[in-house]
């Protein structure tokens, strides 16, 4: 096969997308005429340094654009928080961002929230999220308890009564986390139709307590409310009478 030498070792430059720091080469009419596409130039480049610098260059400020879009995307998110994760379609944004919620004073145990560990007994009277609560609901969680433990099962409260900020709070997690106040109604309910709220529901841990009190719960008019939350009792009929037909969810669809 007929093998012809390649042309001397040569670089072709895209023109650049701005003043270029480098002086610019200068072209002969013979390199002009020489076929090189238009916007294109033919440098000699016999070390490949200049080549290099400038790709070295591009990749720089290629760099700092990234890192720009990023921190401002994350400034955004920041800023929005849940009130942009919650947009429904319309436009309409439900819930409050992270900056109004850090706004809001901190919650504690005078609004319900269960200490760290989230096992509160029913016998504790000194905590908000029991005393707060309907007696009879009270009275009648309390029998269940002594009953269980008799079995060896240990009943405690993960949340009881709640505040009106308490259950807000509650809410507006929800809805960032599930993506619109609808979806998240199906486990929270707003501060005006929750019965922790009012102090008529409980909420049972752990799961063999759960258990436990969906078989034996109507000997104390406890019962089991949601079919997706197996741990949230109301007392919602006579000892020894029967429950009601569980409904889906909180949302009662």
């Amino acid at each position: 096969m007929d093998r012809r030498p390649g042309p001397p070792s040569e670089t072709v430059f895209p023109p650049a997308a701005g003043p270029d720091p480098s002086p610019a080469p200068s072209l002969s009419a013979s390199t002009v005429r020489s076929g090189v596409p238009s916007g294109r130039a033919r440098v000699p480049s016999p070390t490949g340094r200049p080549a290099a610098r400038r790709g070295r260059i591009v990749w720089s400020l290629a760099a700092v654009s990234l890192a720009a879009v990023t921190a401002g995307a994350g400034v955004a998110a920041f800023t929005c928080g849940a009130r942009c994760v919650a947009a429904v379609p319309g436009g309409t944004e439900i819930g409050r961002s992270i900056r109004e919620w850090s706004a809001d004073p901190p919650l504690g145990a005078a609004d319900g929230v269960v200490p760290d560990g989230g096992r509160l007994s029913p016998f504790d009277a000194g905590q908000p999220a029991v005393a707060n609560l309907d007696p009879e609901l009270l009275r009648a969680v309390r029998r269940a308890a002594k009953d269980a433990a008799r079995e060896g099962v240990g009943v405690f409260l993960t949340t009881g009564w709640r505040s009106r900020a308490y259950q807000r709070r509650l809410l507006d997690e929800a809805i960032a986390k599930y993506g619109s106040e609808r979806e998240a109604a199906r486990y929270v309910a707003t501060p005006e139709r929750s019965r922790h709220v009012t102090g008529h529901a409980v909420d049972i841990g752990p799961t063999d307590a759960d258990d436990w009190l969906s078989r034996h719960g109507a000997r104390y008019g406890l019962c089991q409310m949601f079919a997706n939350e197996m741990w949230h009792f109301e007392l919602a009929t006579t000892p020894g009478g029967t429950c009601p037909e569980m409904r889906p969810d909180a949302a009662g669809g």
